[in-house]
């Protein structure tokens, strides 16, 4: 009877059966929230070789990859194995996803915010799939590319915020720099967000459509929408060195002071990769690597405004040590 009971308990909730028979170290949490958010980047970059190699309808429908197929065939060749290939991806990635919401789940005690940012991550994927579905059945409509990106950016905030919940408690944050500058850095956000969708434009403007038949772009300028665009990564760079010379001002942590420098650095890789690849006619492999820059940037910047807050751990967080660690102190 009482392996009935865990039998029907494991079918019915496989989360709590696990979670009753592992209890991960708060590192192994860390591992699996850094493995959601290194996957969520990953997606993004493969996602932008399918559309640089053309390969954007290399499955013709969706969810299967053809009318009477749901893998990619050899009729389809190499577009077709590409844009297949990304899409078998999204499994890995659920896989990252499921492996940060079961960490969450079984640690000790349980973290109910990580793993409400988990089904939060999980939600994203299955919305950005769903999406990415209408993106190829609406024969690459650059709209709907526009918010196949952006809601993947969404997923990149939810697992970076989560790695850093790894490393914090679950009480009340509290500010480690005076109010304005936590105002400022909400500024910072604001018009990244902005760099971001100008960035979305330029895409669904330029020579890079993500297939070799006729696709809709956007009814603006390329050269115009670029400008736009090098106008908001000039504000977006402003903004970071006011706040790298603010925090500097105030006294603010190392830590924090760390970040801004870096979010400088990656800035200044971005901002000469994009101006390289606007005046060299867009080759492809600047494309793929100013998009990484741009995930990497918005990481950045999460992080800086992250590191302006801290969270300590609750007494109930704190493990309590058994008799043999005890006798070993």
């Amino acid at each position: 009877m009482h392996k009935a009971a865990f039998t029907i308990v494991a079918v019915l909730n496989p989360f709590a059966y696990i979670a009753s028979r592992w209890t991960p170290s708060p590192r192994t949490v860390r591992r699996a929230a850094l493995a959601a958010l290194v996957m969520s980047v990953l997606i993004v970059v493969t996602g932008g070789a399918v559309r640089l190699t053309g390969s954007g309808l290399g499955c013709d429908t969706w969810p299967k990859c053809t009318d009477d197929s749901l893998v990619v065939t050899q009729a389809q060749g190499f577009h077709g194995a590409i844009e297949f290939g990304n899409r078998m991806l999204t499994y890995v990635l659920c896989a990252a996803v499921g492996g940060i919401i079961l960490a969450a789940r079984s640690a000790e005690p349980w973290r109910h915010s990580l793993t409400r940012l988990g089904w939060l991550q999980f939600a994203l994927v299955m919305g950005n799939a769903v999406l990415g579905g209408i993106t190829v059945l609406t024969g690459l409509n650059p709209y709907s590319v526009a918010g196949h990106f952006l809601l993947a950016t969404s997923l990149i905030a939810v697992t970076t915020v989560t790695w850093q919940r790894t490393g914090e408690g679950d009480s009340a944050p509290r500010p480690r720099v005076p109010g304005p500058v936590r105002k400022l850095s909400w500024a910072l956000v604001a018009t990244t967000l902005v760099l971001i969708a100008a960035g979305t434009v330029v895409t669904g403007t330029g020579p890079h459509a993500g297939d070799s038949s006729e696709i809709k772009r956007m009814p603006f300028d390329w050269a115009t929408t670029a400008h736009v665009h090098a106008i908001a990564a000039w504000l977006v760079c402003a903004l970071a060195v006011a706040m790298w010379l603010v925090l500097r001002v105030v006294d603010a942590p190392d830590d924090t002071r760390a970040r801004a420098r870096d979010l400088l650095v990656v800035l200044l890789a971005q901002g000469a990769i994009g101006y390289v690849q606007f005046f060299t006619d867009v080759p492809e492999v600047l494309v793929a690597v100013h998009m990484l820059g741009s995930c990497l940037v918005w990481i950045s910047v999460l992080r800086v405004v992250l590191s302006l807050r801290e969270r300590s751990a609750d007494p109930a967080q704190v493990p309590a040590r058994d008799d043999a660690q005890l006798s070993a102190v």
